[in-house]
């Protein structure tokens, strides 16, 4: 699936950079190639290991072809055309996950969501490519959506998505519909917005409002392993259902659940 990438945009960028410094105290400040390339943006370090392994990365305007190459962080770094065409061609999909269904490896006799990718549940819009088989290989879901938990799960084999969506660093925003059972204080509400924490460590704060009687909307920065639910528990209240309607700029929409489609080119987390 060919998509216009950010990398495109950071390699011009690249080629711009400071000069490469020359003298030898400058030895202990070398990093890894792969390493500056994923903070630059251009791929991630996987994906980056694979693209010199193939010779395609020029540093300063010579071929790199051997891992674990390090640079000073200042070196000009262009791919070739073809290293563009492979990053090009890596998928993101937005898939509906129903409950039943856990987001990554199949435990407990239960299916993971990347079973539904497939040519029949592919929701198509004029210019989205057909589904194929090279589209499942290496694909993984970018965060957690737990098997009683439904709605919007991306899958992606790019790197540099997954690392937006779920890095350290992410600060994405995700948006929750969530169904309680319970009683809730006004008190309560401003915890659930800041002051509580999970595992001895403080949650970053988070925007929660009710939307109607016994449904609450939230917005988190972080994904923590069942983190809505234990928010919940903390103030007394049952969660009943829960369903992700937005990543970033990405909303669910009218994506069928059980369906997918592609992240289109024109589209940004």
């Amino acid at each position: 699936m060919r998509q216009r990438r950010a990398g495109h945009t950071s390699a011009q960028a690249a080629s711009t950079a400071a000069p490469l410094a020359r003298n030898s105290a400058d030895a202990g400040d070398l990093v890894r190639l792969s390493k500056v390339m994923a903070e630059r943006g251009l791929c991630s370090r996987r994906e980056a290991d694979a693209l010199i392994e193939q010779g395609l990365v020029q540093v300063d305007g010579r071929i790199v072809d051997q891992l674990g190459t390090r640079i000073h962080p200042g070196a000009r770094i262009e791919l070739q055309t073809r290293a563009h065409t492979q990053l090009d061609a890596r998928a993101t999909i937005l898939l509906n996950k129903p409950v039943g269904y856990v987001s990554g490896q199949p435990e407990d006799d239960y299916e993971p969501a990347v079973v539904l990718i497939r040519r029949e549940t592919q929701e198509r819009a004029p210019g989205d490519p057909s589904f194929s088989p090279m589209h499942l290989k290496g694909l993984a879901p970018a965060g957690r959506l737990d098997i009683d938990s439904q709605g919007l799960l991306v899958l992606t084999q790019n790197g540099t998505i997954a690392r937006q969506l779920v890095g350290e660093d992410s600060d994405v925003e995700k948006e929750y519909i969530v169904r309680v059972q319970g009683e809730l204080s006004t008190a309560d509400l401003k915890r659930l917005n800041f002051g509580l924490e999970l595992d001895g460590k403080p949650l970053k704060p988070a925007r929660v409002e009710w939307l109607n009687q016994n449904q609450l909307r939230f917005i988190l920065r972080e994904g923590r392993k069942r983190q809505i639910r234990r928010m919940c528990e903390a103030v007394g209240l049952h969660v009943v259902g829960l369903k992700r309607v937005r990543i970033g700029r990405i909303r669910l929409g009218r994506l069928r659940e059980g369906y997918w489609r592609f992240l289109r080119a024109t589209e940004r987390f």
